[in-house]
């Protein structure tokens, strides 16, 4: 008998953080209390999101929002890595990171925590930016997937290619 399988993947859907951040920018247009404070939120490059406003407590109300809006589309917290505002001429800008993949001392760590604390005979094996999970019993793969969404890691991750 074959053995079962499944791939740990750490992917950002972008058009959910599109949306998240449309949502956002519909919102600080409308609220009254974002009114002549210059705050706004836009995409800098592929994986950045700048936010600008006029003090450090518009620009953090503002990640505020997008941190809301981005829970409202399903996504995790764990995509995102927000900098401290800092002033920039007259503004304060804010730089948050989308996070992506697992890195190798990621995939180590998981790689070591399902040896140690899930069942008997599971294979893990680091693929570049994923982690592959085998064994010849399904259940025990369905252990490992409870095993993991049960810990708190600091990356958000996804169960693919399950067979």
């Amino acid at each position: 008998m074959a053995d079962s399988s499944f791939d740990i993947v750490s992917k950002i859907d972008r058009q959910e953080v599109d949306n998240a951040l449309n949502q956002t920018v519909k919102e600080i247009g409308h609220r009254f209390d974002f009114k002549g404070t210059g705050a706004a939120i836009s995409w800098s490059g592929q994986e950045n999101i700048e936010i600008k406003a006029n003090s450090e407590e518009r620009a953090n109300a503002v990640l505020d929002v997008f941190k809301e809006k981005v829970i409202k589309r399903g996504l995790s917290l764990k995509v995102l890595d927000a900098d401290e505002p800092k002033l920039s001429g007259r503004e304060y800008r804010l730089l948050v990171s989308l996070k992506e993949g697992i890195d190798q001392e990621h995939a180590k760590k998981l790689s070591k925590l399902i040896r140690d604390e899930g069942p008997k005979g599971i294979k893990a094996q680091i693929q570049g930016e994923e982690l592959r999970v085998s064994s010849k019993k399904k259940d025990d793969l369905q252990d490992v997937i409870t095993l993991l969404k049960g810990k708190d890691l600091d990356i958000a991750l996804q169960f693919v290619n399950y067979r």
